[in-house]
C-alpha cells in the first residue's frame, strides 16, 4: 500500500519524504547508541563519560535536520499545489479556445445568412426560414462564448478593426461603416471587424 502511495507523489514530495526518513534513521541510530539496553557494562562506562554538551549538540543538529526536512516537505507540497493549479488553468484555457477554428468557420455561414437576409424579398417565405436559421446559429455561438463586435461609431483600434477603406462622412479616426462584424471568443478577438474609417 505504501508503494502505491509513493507512486502518486510528485518528485518534490519523494525527495522531502526521503529527507525525513533519513533524519529519522539518524536519530534512531543515535538513540540506539545511547540506549543502555543495547550496550555492555564497558560501553556504559564509556558512554557515561561522554560530555553532556556533545549529546545536546547532536540532538540540536538532528532537530535542525528534521526542521529542514519538514520545511522542504512544505515547499514541495506548495510547489505541487501550484503546479496542479497551473495545469488546471491551462486545461481550462485549452477548453475555452479549442473551438476557435471551428467557430471561425461558422462565422462565414453567419455572414452568408446575413447577406441572404439583406437581399431577400420581404414576402418570400424562404426569407423567414433564413432568419430563423440565422437566429438559431447566433444563439448557439453566443452560448459557446462567441460574441459579435459591432464597432459602428467607435474610435478606430487596429487591434480590433481591419480598415479596408475611407468613409468620407465619418469623423476622423472613427469607424464609419462596418462591412463585416467582428467577433470575440470568451473575451479574446476571434475575427476583427472589417470597417471603413473617417479621415
Amino acid at each position: 500500500m505504501s508503494e502505491q502511495k509513493t507512486n502518486h507523489e510528485s518528485p518534490e514530495q519523494n525527495v522531502a519524504h526521503d529527507n525525513i526518513e533519513h533524519s529519522d534513521s539518524i536519530l534512531e541510530e543515535t538513540m540506539k547508541e545511547f540506549d543502555p539496553r543495547n550496550n555492555s557494562d564497558e560501553d556504559l562506562t564509556v558512554h557515561s563519560e561522554i560530555d553532556l554538551d556533545t549529546f545536546k549538540a547532536r540532538i540540536a543538529e538532528l532537530e535542525g535536520e528534521v526542521k529542514q526536512a519538514k520545511e522542504g516537505t512544505a515547499r514541495a507540497n506548495a510547489e505541487a499545489y501550484n503546479a496542479q493549479k497551473r495545469m488546471e488553468q491551462e486545461a481550462d484555457k485549452s477548453k475555452k479556445f479549442a473551438l476557435q477554428k471551428f467557430a471561425k468557420e461558422l462565422l462565414e455561414i453567419v455572414d452568408n445568412l446575413e447577406r441572404a437576409m439583406e437581399n431577400a424579398d420581404a414576402n418570400d417565405p424562404v426569407a423567414e426560414g433564413v432568419q430563423l436559421t440565422h437566429k438559431a446559429l447566433v444563439a448557439v455561438l453566443n452560448k459557446n462564448g462567441v460574441e459579435a463586435v459591432d464597432p459602428q461609431g467607435e474610435k478606430f483600434n487596429a487591434d480590433l478593426h481591419e480598415a479596408v477603406g475611407i468613409d468620407a462622412d465619418a469623423e476622423a479616426d472613427t469607424v464609419g461603416t462596418v462591412l463585416q462584424k467582428g467577433y470575440s471568443l470568451n473575451g479574446r478577438l476571434l475575427r476583427p471587424a472589417m470597417v471603413r474609417v473617417g479621415q
